[in-house]
């Protein structure tokens, strides 16, 4: 059984879709059919909470805006540390971080005075570096959409994943990170475009372009963020930077598979269906791998 005290906090990405759904289903009534049948097993994590504790770990999910600012995002983030800290009594809290969870936390962190209460931030497919696609959708009337939907839902959070944004932010950051006491580790996955998720295939063909290797939303540079951190008075702080141990894009770095997933079984094999199951295992394996790893933190 796991030895480490404090409990591990999922922190998920921007506009997350099991939010998306569950809105849909309670609007419209899908079928007639209920949230709670809907929902069952339906979570932006896909079983890995559950795969986690039955392997001795404490952990939560959180909830934070849809696709706001990071600012609110890292503010909505600090209360849910609060909450889970208060509710089991524990001094610190371990981050997995999936995607803009990562952005949120890290300036949940540094702006929001929580560095005393986070052991460790892990971060899996975290755009550190902000994502060309963002630029690239920017620059084509992105930001007028955003202004135009911002009217009934705050989608500022986009404007947050820039290249620029990212880049001030990290000159910002960086001597409040080396200097604090949160230990930090990114992993970062890429596929190619045949493997990538469909609706990802768009982003994957712009990044590839600008920056290379990604996971249809982030490069791998982006993604493993940066070899160390320095800070006043030649303080320095190495990044573990590690690759996820599955060939995974954005999606499948979370636990869900799609259809594209199967060109990598042999069309004649009779399990091809099984390797679905196998594929979402070897992720649920990759996220115990890496809370195994936060034992000695």
């Amino acid at each position: 059984m796991p030895e480490n005290k404090y409990p591990i906090i999922l922190a998920h990405g921007i506009a997350r879709f099991d939010f998306l759904v569950e809105y849909f289903i309670k609007n419209f009534a899908v079928f007639g059919l209920s949230p709670s049948v809907m929902n069952y097993g339906l979570h932006y994590f896909k079983g890995i909470a559950r795969h986690l504790r039955n392997n001795g770990f404490d952990v939560y999910h959180t909830s934070v805006s849809f696709a706001a600012g990071v600012e609110q995002r890292a503010a909505d983030l600090r209360d849910e540390v609060n909450r889970v800290l208060k509710l089991k009594g524990a001094d610190k809290v371990h981050i997995i971080a999936h995607s803009m969870g990562g952005l949120d936390a890290r300036h949940m962190i540094v702006r929001l005075d929580m560095a005393h209460k986070v052991a460790s931030l892990t971060t899996i497919g975290t755009p550190h570096l902000g994502t060309s696609f963002a630029d690239w959708k920017l620059a084509r009337g992105g930001d007028q959409l955003i202004e135009v939907l911002g009217r009934v839902l705050d989608l500022a959070g986009f404007q947050d994943l820039t290249t620029t944004a990212c880049r001030e932010f990290n000159d910002e950051a960086q001597r409040a990170e080396a200097a604090n006491p949160v230990v930090y580790q990114t992993y970062a996955s890429a596929e190619e475009q045949p493997l990538i998720f469909a609706p990802l295939q768009l982003p994957w063909a712009v990044i590839n372009e600008h920056e290379g290797a990604n996971d249809g939303l982030v490069s791998l540079t982006s993604q493993s963020w940066q070899k160390e951190l320095a800070g006043d008075g030649g303080v320095k702080k190495s990044i573990n930077q590690r690759s996820f141990p599955v060939a995974a894009d954005h999606l499948n770095q979370i636990g869900w598979w799609d259809l594209n997933e199967l060109k990598k079984v042999e069309w004649w094999r009779p399990d091809k269906f099984n390797a679905v199951a196998q594929y979402e295992r070897s992720i649920k394996n990759a996220y115990l791998e890496i809370a195994r790893s936060l034992e000695s933190v």
